[in-house]
């Protein structure tokens, strides 16, 4: 993982100590809403801190989160945001989304539990956030798709309040990414598929937004309603704006396979992965967690993925 120097000390704009009930790892926990170690949106420093940026109702945010010990957890803010970001601090490290009623039912599932016990599934309640880097993730290698973002962000985004180490920058708003011109989508290396699909998209920006407040079901119907968004997109969108633990990234190159190897030792299709996975309803996401967080690697051995058609929408 790359380290980043901490910035100096300034006087936050608001702060707080949580300390949950259960347990949370906050680097672990944090780790899915990361596009890359060049992510501008998302940094950890060599204190062990990790540094975000948010564009929020009340404005623009940065926040430093501090792991003081597994339930202790210390909170600073900067920017018109910082208080909203501050109070959303016990949803973002998966409050919202507690572990009663799951049952690992597996060996590597329940060794990885015992070991890992502050894994939670983050909710940052922010759509547009999370859409974005999903559908440049369409149908292109992760490689790509982390160089894109990074390339939109630290161009079109603002400067992050507050003391942020250099080079972070808040995502831009739905409004900016619509006027992105034909010809940075391109320099960025953003077909025009994708890039129609975001400005679509954005049109209805306020509308998908209200998807944090609805079941996930109704949550699914409104995403999927916008054209170039399909079910892959959807489960990506749900596990990190609206912290869902049952969400499956049906159509990922390497999932299934992942899932089947790990899990009963042979590679498995979307649907033989998906019948596996039912005995673990609500918590299908979580238990694809634990598996990324085991340190289980599948056998090397197959063609190698070509850089297009990576991933479904």
């Amino acid at each position: 993982m790359e380290r980043v120097t901490a910035p100096a000390a300034t006087r936050a704009e608001a702060s707080t100590t949580y300390r949950p009930e259960l347990p949370v790892d906050v680097l672990r926990t944090l780790s899915p809403l990361r596009r890359g170690a060049g992510d501008p949106t998302h940094r950890v420093t060599g204190d062990g801190a990790v540094w975000r940026t948010t564009l929020l109702a009340s404005g623009a945010a940065t926040y430093r989160i501090a792991q003081l010990a597994l339930h202790e957890i210390s909170c600073q803010a900067w920017g018109p945001g910082a208080e909203q970001a501050v109070a959303g601090l016990p949803d973002l490290l998966g409050a919202c989304r507690p572990v009663t009623g799951f049952d690992a039912r597996h060996p590597l599932l329940a060794d990885t539990a015992k070991r890992h016990p502050g894994l939670r599934i983050p909710r940052t309640g922010r759509v547009v956030e999370a859409l974005v880097p999903a559908v440049l993730e369409q149908k292109v290698t992760g490689k790509q798709a982390r160089a894109s973002f990074r390339w939109l962000v630290t161009r079109y985004g603002t400067l992050a309040p507050g003391p942020a180490p250099d080079g972070m920058r808040v995502p831009p708003s739905a409004q900016t990414w619509r006027r992105v011109p034909s010809w940075e989508w391109h320099r960025a290396g953003v077909g025009p598929q994708r890039s129609r699909t975001i400005c679509l998209a954005m049109q209805h920006a306020e509308r998908l937004e209200q998807a944090v407040d609805m079941s996930p079901a109704a949550a699914a119907a409104r995403l999927s309603a916008v054209p170039g968004i399909g079910a892959w997109t959807v489960a990506e969108v749900a596990q990190r704006a609206l912290g869902d633990s049952d969400a499956v990234s049906v159509g990922d190159y390497h999932l299934s396979q992942y899932v089947g190897w790990a899990l009963i030792g042979r590679p498995l299709d979307d649907e033989g992965m998906l019948a596996l996975l039912d005995q673990w309803r609500p918590h299908r996401y979580r238990v694809v967690r634990l598996l990324e967080c085991s340190g289980y690697a599948k056998p090397r051995f197959g063609p190698r993925m070509t850089v297009e058609d990576h991933r479904a929408r």
